[in-house]
């Protein structure tokens, strides 16, 4: 059946019976009527460096939602959100569903792993799409994705659908057949659904690796986030309060997303959350505080070394894509489930002028001269000029609206 449907496609109709059928497969949460509306939820295909939930949740909380966020681990060179929690101590994404209402109603947003009782018809589809290779099944991803989502019963999703050289997708065309099919089947299940086209090549923010993430997080919850990633969080964030009614318009919600981050909300419903998943309220403190020395919190990496420009320039681009599969080889990442992950390893992106580019946290394995060299030929410097010109391409290149 799964290579029939590889080969020959499903029609909508089709796709929605497999999706709602995927759905009642197991437990579908509900929620006190006053939360009505207000439920809402995100999901990302997939970067490097993509630590836009951990910002976005607890900014929509901020601005009055409940935020249920079911999140997945890394695989192969896609960091996950999970992994990047759990390098924070006492972190525990594991909730059941009554945890995950007091959480809901206490802090407004929790992020969590999938449960066992949810959606089990995926896990089993998914082992059999990986033994048949038929994973890029498009019908089979929309099923997976948005069976997920409606367990949750959401009012409102959002999904950044990624198109470039670090994502599934390597053209806009692509991702947007994909989006386009997540919205349709968001909407016939009830959900109002929209879609966020993103460009995905180059690094999200400057940071990449769990633990290193995790900090820039933090650093952009205290209003020091970097532009790119604050595009998303607030072109995401701007969608779901425009479709929950929070907003009037998609700008109007984007500056309120904003306005969260800057004034610190966002940054106390980040804490308050932590510290109801398990980590201890000093820790929590600690992380949120305005100087923090991360690494006497978080694990450090063993070794670091900084990789030197081998000519003059500005940084023009970094092939996202070449430095997650070093860090996925060096233990960052996964290449199937159940293993583990070094939080510790990871990548700082230098850009200041005159200095090194790239500081490289490592253990063991330490890397290769031939990983060292193709971090060095995934840099295209630029002059000053080049750079301001690259500067001024934003990552969102379309919106796919509810119907």
């Amino acid at each position: 059946m799964l290579m029939a449907i590889w080969q020959k496609g499903m029609i909508n109709t089709e796709i929605e019976t497999l999706t709602r059928e995927m759905m009642s497969s197991g437990e579908v949460m509900s929620w006190p009527n006053e939360w009505a509306g207000s439920v809402v939820d995100k999901h990302s295909t997939g970067g490097v460096g993509d630590k836009v939930s951990l910002v976005l949740a607890p900014a929509l909380a901020a601005c009055g939602c409940k935020v249920p966020m079911i999140s997945g681990r890394g695989l192969a060179h896609t960091g996950g959100t999970l992994d990047k929690l759990e390098s924070i101590p006492g972190f525990n994404i594991h909730q059941p569903t009554e945890q995950i209402l007091e959480i809901l109603d206490s802090v407004g947003c929790c992020i969590v792993g999938q449960t066992e009782m949810l959606v089990p018809a995926d896990r089993v589809l998914y082992a059999l799409r990986d033994a048949t290779s038929t994973v890029d099944s498009l019908p089979l991803i929309t099923g997976s994705i948005i069976s997920k989502k409606g367990a949750e019963s959401l009012s409102a999703l959002v999904l950044d659908v990624k198109f470039g050289r670090a994502a599934l997708y390597k053209d806009l065309q692509s991702a947007k057949e994909l989006a386009q099919l997540l919205v349709n089947v968001g909407t016939a299940l009830g959900m109002r659904t929209g879609a966020v086209l993103s460009r995905m090549d180059a690094t999200i923010g400057r940071y990449v690796g769990n633990s290193l993430e995790v900090i820039e997080s933090l650093e952009t919850l205290k209003g020091n986030g970097p532009d790119d990633l604050m595009e998303l969080v607030t072109t995401l964030g701007g969608l779901l309060l425009l479709m929950t009614g929070l907003a009037p318009d998609q700008s109007e919600g984007s500056k309120k997303i904003l306005d969260a981050v800057i004034g610190g909300a966002a940054l106390s419903k980040f804490q308050s959350m932590m510290e109801a998943q398990g980590v201890a309220n000093e820790t929590a403190q600690s992380l949120c505080s305005a100087h923090t020395d991360y690494f006497n919190i978080l694990r450090p990496a063993e070794h670091r070394v900084e990789l030197k420009t081998a000519a003059g320039g500005s940084v023009l681009d970094v092939d996202g894509l070449v430095l997650a599969e070093v860090l996925h080889k060096l233990g960052a990442g996964r290449s199937k489930a159940g293993e583990p992950v070094n939080h510790s390893v990871g990548a700082e992106l230098l850009v200041s002028p005159g200095t090194p580019w790239l500081r490289l946290h490592f253990e063991d394995p330490a890397p290769t001269a031939d990983q060292i060299s193709r971090l060095q030929n995934a840099l295209t410097l630029g002059s000053p000029d080049d750079t301001q010109t690259q500067q001024t391409h934003t990552l969102v290149q379309e919106l796919l609206l509810p119907h």
